[in-house]
């Protein structure tokens, strides 16, 4: 099961740090990508990070204002995003997938979390 939290309301320019919990398996033994939703368009990638190696992905969007983590030990995996902008208001969904590599399409991964909002005003 993978629990989403870190989302709320944020002035352009703020930065807001998301958090991915895992429980009932060993976190460590998956990729971990981060999308989000924006009402009326489809579910995009925004970063992804491996299972081994921690090697980082990133949509263009997203590049350069944001970083992407994970802490093994506890079991989570992190998204900080900086410079926040308007367009990155949505809904913020991580999910795992058992691949060595980083899916950015979705029905790639195998489970999801429920998903937390985001919404930066301008």
């Amino acid at each position: 099961q993978l629990q989403a939290s870190g989302g709320g309301l944020v002035q352009a320019g703020g930065s807001l740090r998301l958090s991915c919990a895992a429980s009932g398996r060993t976190f460590s033994m998956y990729a971990v990508g981060w999308f989000r939703q924006a009402p009326g368009k489809e579910r995009e990638f925004v970063a992804g990070i491996r299972r081994i190696g921690s090697r980082t992905y990133y949509a263009d969007s997203v590049k350069d204002r944001s970083t992407v983590s994970r802490d093994n030990a506890k079991n989570t995996v992190y998204l900080q995003m900086n410079s926040l902008r308007p367009e990155d208001t949505g809904v913020y969904y991580c999910a795992a997938s058992g691949t060595a590599h980083v899916p950015r399409v979705s029905a790639e991964y195998e489970y999801w979390g429920q998903g937390t909002q985001v919404t930066v005003s301008s």
